[in-house]
């Protein structure tokens, strides 16, 4: 009779991108951070080295492919190879932020399609899962051929809007900022037991935008303009003031992955936009930090479902969110 084998120890090890959440991860899943040590050379070359034993053992890499993507993303990669070769039984990475997200498909002759090149390459390296968090494409789920346990925040980013007492549940219009974001606005809606509005933005980037018009009833209402990423930041503010000018009372955002490129922080806080509530998948330096940001962590999702992974138990309970009865 084959003797039981006892599964390998569960390890969570946090990479440069978001140490601060990784610590909220790892204490949500009842572990410490394994302990590591990352240099760069002045030439830009990464060194890793794993400093405990985690031969058999169940690793979980924590790090966000945020700016600096390439870096990030290579500390990834090389922390995933010296785990391979220190011998770990399974290789869990966890990616609060898939950098190259929306290059998903070729929009144009002769394009990259990166979204998938990073999937491919983090599967050469020996990855057994994905753990992310708002895809910006759920489709990108398809270009892995490991497990990918795909959370999302709605609840989380929802929550802050339930617990406003200065927000009346039949004044609340959720609002998506084009047309593609119309599926994760209904999602949101269904939740806060909202109707939705459409801006009409039929531009292909964030970075040019020109809303035409505003589909749906605003005037008089609380608008949530809801997006997985603020980058430039010049959609939601621009939407913001379509909406305005369509006779909104007054203008709320929330988007998963606060990325705030150049002067996004400077254009928020300069427009008509009450309050933005992101989470801190990716970490938000000191100098981007403005009273209009609402910060909600995901490190407790995140150790939830670390924790059902290793112990081989369903997920399917963080994806399913309490959704209030539509108004009649």
């Amino acid at each position: 009779m084959a003797e039981h084998v006892e599964a390998g120890r569960m390890k969570v090890f946090a990479l440069n991108s978001n140490r601060p959440l990784a610590e909220k991860i790892a204490k949500a899943a009842g572990v410490e951070l394994g302990k590591a040590t990352i240099k760069h050379f002045s030439d830009g070359e990464i060194q890793i080295s794993i400093d405990e034993s985690i031969r058999g053992d169940e690793l979980f890499l924590i790090q966000s492919v945020s700016d600096p993507v390439n870096t990030n993303l290579m500390e990834l990669l090389i922390m995933v190879d010296a785990a391979r070769r220190a011998s770990a039984a399974k290789i869990n990475v966890v990616i609060p932020y898939y950098g190259y997200s929306r290059a998903d498909r070729k929009a144009r002759s002769r394009e990259p399609i990166t979204a998938k090149l990073i999937a491919s390459l983090m599967q050469m390296d020996g990855v057994n899962r994905v753990i992310a968090l708002d895809l910006h494409a759920a489709q990108l789920q398809g270009f892995f051929d490991i497990p990918v346990d795909h959370l999302q925040s709605d609840q989380l980013l929802t929550s802050w809007f339930e617990d406003s007492t200065s927000l009346a549940d039949e004044d609340i219009v959720v609002v998506a900022p084009d047309h593609a974001g119309v599926s994760r606005a209904r999602r949101l809606a269904e939740i806060l037991g909202a109707p939705i509005a459409i801006i009409d933005n039929r531009t292909d980037t964030e970075s040019v935008a020109h809303p035409e018009a505003v589909i749906g009833d605003v005037r008089g209402k609380h608008c949530i303009l809801v997006d997985d990423i603020i980058d430039t930041a010049i959609r939601i503010t621009v939407s913001a003031d379509a909406l305005k000018a369509a006779g909104a009372d007054d203008v709320y955002a929330c988007a998963t992955h606060a990325v705030l490129s150049g002067d996004a922080p400077e254009r928020i806080e300069k427009s008509v936009l009450k309050k933005v509530v992101i989470t801190d998948s990716i970490q938000l330096p000191e100098e981007k930090q403005i009273d209009k940001f609402v910060v909600m962590s995901v490190g407790e999702l995140f150790g939830k479902a670390i924790d059902l992974i290793y112990h081989e138990e369903p997920v399917d309970s963080l994806f399913h969110p309490m959704v209030k009865r539509q108004k009649q």
